[in-house]
């Protein structure tokens, strides 16, 4: 579903909760572009969560195939720096 960013003006954001009762998400149109998605908390929290779950499969992906190296603290910090 997708409202404008005006109609969000001018009717707060208390118009999201309804909305939100008929869709999973709503997007919000600004002159003439979807910019912004609102979703409900739960919904959010399982996105979050998905993305999680993600990135630790990849760790682990990696770890099992040797793509990591050992270094201390310091030694991490001093590459990071290194790179900016």
């Amino acid at each position: 579903m997708t409202i404008t960013a005006n109609e969000v003006k001018t009717n707060g954001v208390s118009i999201f909760g309804d909305m939100l009762e008929k869709a999973d998400e709503l997007f919000i149109n600004v002159r003439g572009k979807n910019k912004y998605v609102v979703l409900d908390i739960e919904r959010y929290n399982e996105f979050r969560q998905n993305e999680l779950d993600i990135a630790h499969m990849k760790v682990m992906k990696d770890i099992q195939e040797d793509r990591y190296k050992v270094q201390t603290a310091s030694e991490h910090i001093k590459e990071l720096m290194d790179e900016l």
